[in-house]
């Protein structure tokens, strides 16, 4: 128990607490988004927190299913374990808030060195999301027009509706602030909701299909392995929301009676059951009903009723809105921060405009030269993804709470950072895996190894190299590892060879 004379002396404390900010400082985080406007419900935290973590991907959960249906209920606990460290450790310093990620990073492992852990891994989730939401806003607005439209209509490229779903952002994005997004917000998290129910709905009504499978697809031990480590990686990926907590918190009002974790919990809370109901019925009622044989999209798997389709992707278009917009307001206040504080740049609403044009251009450029893009976080973005949700908190907790060796709390912050730490090494490998083999035809394998054999008697006869099976298993996965990268970043690249190849062939 803590005596009154001991919360007496902390709220003086907290009370206390010099403000050595110069007025041109307090202007300047009176400006920025995320310090702005600190008057936030706690209402509000529920539904930013359901459009940050449920996203479009929730319609591939089925086809995770199976191996994954342990790991989805893993993960959601672990997860709302982790999240509840970060409101936690929001005000852990009395009279101090850590607004954002890397604040608290900062405090964690120091100045420079919670920069460079958090930064890279927060801006790498934050700005790849934005990329996808882009292409998948715009999938979801095509295949809308062309359940709509049936054969009356001209078709119309996929990089065109990218364009029509990048210029509502082009407006949006001039919102200054979480608080002023929370309508926008609220309309994507009841999105969410309405087109998960649409899709497990749906899927009751069609009911269990004839000669349904449950078993691993997969004949061979390796296969099953490999498809398990596809399926970890599906799941995890659908708990993204913790790079944005703690920026969220910070629009809510504290004070030493009143601090902010007490509202911020009670919305993660009922984000947390809106979750489970997005993601458990769907999985596993779309797996229940399709087996192994359900698409990465169970919409596609549906297929009819057409108007019932056609309404759930206009539902995941207004929510991947919104989406977008909660994630990128942590990236607009980073690129702000670093115009106005570190480059001296004035505070304006042109700067403002600028600088977020430029950001929602490039995410559509790249939107448009990638709508792939997705497929890569398969394989790259598990080193993100994963540990800012399902260890990087833990690391946090052990570095400033410091719990006592061998306690509940120092045992299950251990077990979090040994599954988190696992789930980001094995969580790409099976979709590399996959393509890897398929790289492995005869053709391939004709042309690849004159590459080998020049490549194995540079490191060997020049480089003084020991032949050995390690050098050879190194340098042709690697061979493999590059060319399918290209693969997957240009797939129009045997074009190029119209322009370039002659020069070679011939």
């Amino acid at each position: 128990m803590v005596n009154d004379s001991t919360m007496d002396a902390h709220n003086q404390q907290y009370n206390n607490k010099v403000d050595n900010r110069t007025e041109k400082e307090k202007a300047i985080d009176a400006w920025l988004p995320i310090t702005s406007s600190r008057n936030a419900k706690w209402w509000y935290s529920a539904f930013h927190n359901v459009t940050a973590m449920v996203g479009a991907g929730v319609l591939s959960l089925p086809y995770a299913m199976g191996p994954g249906v342990a790991v989805l209920v893993i993960s959601w606990i672990i997860t709302l374990y982790t999240l509840w460290q970060m409101v936690e450790m929001h005000e852990m310093v009395p009279g101090k808030r850590f607004d954002r990620y890397h604040e608290l990073g900062q405090h964690a492992f120091g100045e420079k060195l919670g920069l460079y852990i958090v930064v890279p891994q927060q801006l790498i989730v934050e700005v790849s999301v934005n990329i996808v939401y882009m292409v998948t806003g715009g999938k979801s607005l095509h295949k809308f027009h062309e359940l709509v439209c049936n054969e009356n209509c001209k078709d119309i490229k996929l990089t065109y509706f990218i364009m029509i779903f990048a210029s509502v952002h082009f407006v949006l994005s001039h919102l200054p602030n979480f608080n002023s997004i929370s309508g926008v917000s609220l309309a994507a998290a009841v999105m969410s909701l309405s087109y998960s129910t649409i899709a497990w709905s749906a899927a009751v009504k069609k009911g269990v299909q004839p000669n349904v499978q449950y078993g691993y697809k997969p004949k061979s031990t390796i296969g099953t392995v490999f498809n398990f480590f596809s399926a970890l990686g599906d799941v995890a990926f659908a708990y993204a929301g913790h790079n944005v907590v703690l920026e969220i918190q910070a629009t809510i009002p504290s004070t030493p009676e009143k601090p902010s974790k007490g509202p911020m919990w009670k919305g993660v809370i009922v984000a947390y059951i809106v979750v489970a109901l997005c993601y458990f019925p769907v999985a596993l009622i779309g797996y229940w009903v399709y087996g192994n044989e359900v698409s990465d999209n169970i919409l596609i798997s549906l297929n009819k009723p057409t108007w019932l389709i056609a309404m759930a992707n206009l539902f995941v278009v207004v929510h991947v809105i919104g989406s977008y917009q909660i994630y990128a307001m942590p990236v607009f206040d980073m690129i702000e921060t670093v115009l106005v504080k570190k480059l001296n740049f004035t505070p304006s609403f042109m700067l403002r405009f600028i600088t977020r044009n430029l950001y929602v251009a490039l995410t559509m450029f790249i939107g448009i030269c990638f709508p792939f893009f997705g497929g890569l976080l398969g394989f790259f973005g598990g080193f993100a993804f994963a540990p800012t949700t399902y260890f990087l908190p833990c690391i946090m907790w052990l570095s400033i709470v410091k719990p006592k060796k061998w306690s509940l709390s120092w045992f299950t912050n251990w077990i979090c950072i040994i599954l988190g730490v696992a789930l980001m090494v094995v969580s790409p490998i099976g979709g590399l895996r996959s393509i890897i083999v398929q790289a492995k035809t005869y053709n391939y394998q004709v042309y690849a190894m004159p590459v080998f054999d020049m490549i194995e008697t540079l490191l060997v006869k020049k480089l003084k190299f020991t032949p050995s099976f390690m050098l050879r298993f190194i340098t042709r996965n690697i061979y493999v590892a590059l060319t399918m990268f290209v693969g997957i970043c240009f797939p129009f690249f045997s074009g190029l060879l119209a322009f370039f190849g002659g020069f070679a062939f011939a």
